[in-house]
């Protein structure tokens, strides 16, 4: 798992190289439809939430995301101009093949976000973009995430440029998305700092994650990670709604950690962070490089590279994936092979 962790810049790199054609493709097949839904489970689920936040924002086009595995059997009212985009890192998922199916017996258009070429989704779907994650050593998906959330920031951007992003909009955030590979890599550069905190929180039995916007979706993620392989009970929420419900599960023995790189909700964020401390809970933050106001008010911080906002999820969920490894590591857990998972669920 550590090595398909440290294999993140390179893959984004790759796909940087590979996919524009293919992604601006895609675009213009969304591009015509009024509303778009994207289906997936498990990590694939919260990148299609990040996902759902950039088309939303850059695109201005309405975005559903939902569990696949729910999709298929809810039957929710869709409209005949509206996409269905399946994101899988095997293509072999059950529930999210059978919600493509669905699709296509309906009659929507379908597009796939996929990694393995030739597999199942990979063929039914009427187009899509590869991942070019390349194969993933253990169970737990780590690249395929961030190559995932990847291909949706290109198809947002296209989508903003044939809606309304200028091309001086375009150019920046094509820029700033070439860079990402050395910033992902960077951002891998925390792994003494986790080491240090995972030896300091190892033992602990219940974790939160907490992140707002684009956060809210990697604190799932982060939380994912850690029930996946530490087999600790882990939450992920939206940091506001801590205050309706789980901040009655702070304690001296719960660590937080909050995901809060700077942005226009910094300090609301902030505030929920002191909230946390005023209750006795252990905090650690992810922030951006230098940030000395949470390095004063959390207990550990975990530095990144500051990047644009709709970029910070790439960056943000590398330090989440090296405490879930560490801390497994610490627990004698087989990283690579979880107990009771599978790498590709085939059957429902």
């Amino acid at each position: 798992m550590y090595h398909t962790m440290q294999r993140q810049p390179a893959d984004l790199r790759r796909l940087l190289t590979s996919e524009w054609a293919q992604a601006d493709e895609a675009a213009g097949i969304i591009e015509a439809s009024d509303r778009v839904f994207l289906a997936g489970t498990g990590t694939s689920y919260h990148a299609a939430l990040v996902g759902e936040y950039l088309i939303e924002e850059f695109a201005r086009i309405p975005v559903e995301v939902e569990y696949a595995s729910e999709f298929r059997y809810r039957n929710p009212p869709i409209d005949r101009n509206t996409i269905v985009l399946a994101i899988t890192q095997s293509g072999e998922t059950a529930d999210t093949l059978a919600a493509l199916r669905e699709s296509k017996r309906k009659g929507h258009p379908t597009l796939a976000l996929c990694n393995v070429v030739g597999s199942s989704i990979a063929r039914e779907a009427d187009g899509g973009v590869y991942l070019h994650a390349g194969p993933e050593i253990g169970v737990a998906s780590t690249k395929a995430f961030t190559n995932q959330v990847t291909v949706l920031t290109m198809l947002a951007l296209f989508l903003g440029r044939m809606r309304h992003l200028s091309s001086l909009q375009g150019s920046r955030m094509i820029r700033e998305l070439r860079s990402i590979p050395d910033a992902v890599r960077k951002a891998l550069a925390c792994h003494d700092t986790v080491q240090r905190i995972a030896r300091r929180y190892c033992h602990a039995d219940n974790f939160l994650y907490l992140g707002r916007q684009y956060h809210y979706p990697v604190a799932l993620e982060g939380a994912l990670k850690l029930k996946e392989i530490s087999y600790i009970h882990a939450e992920g929420y939206p940091a506001a709604e801590m205050k309706h419900g789980p901040i009655a599960l702070v304690d001296e023995h719960t660590p937080s950690v909050f995901l809060m790189p700077r942005g226009p909700i910094f300090d609301k964020v902030m505030s929920n962070l002191e909230e946390v401390k005023a209750r006795g809970g252990p905090v650690i933050a992810v922030a951006c490089e230098g940030d000395e106001d949470v390095a004063a008010r959390a207990d550990e911080v975990i530095y990144v590279p500051e990047v644009p906002e709709y970029l910070q999820p790439l960056v943000a969920v590398v330090p989440l994936q090296l405490l879930a490894y560490h801390i497994a590591l610490l627990r004698g857990c087989d990283v690579d092979k979880p107990r009771n998972l599978a790498k590709s669920v085939t059957v429902e």
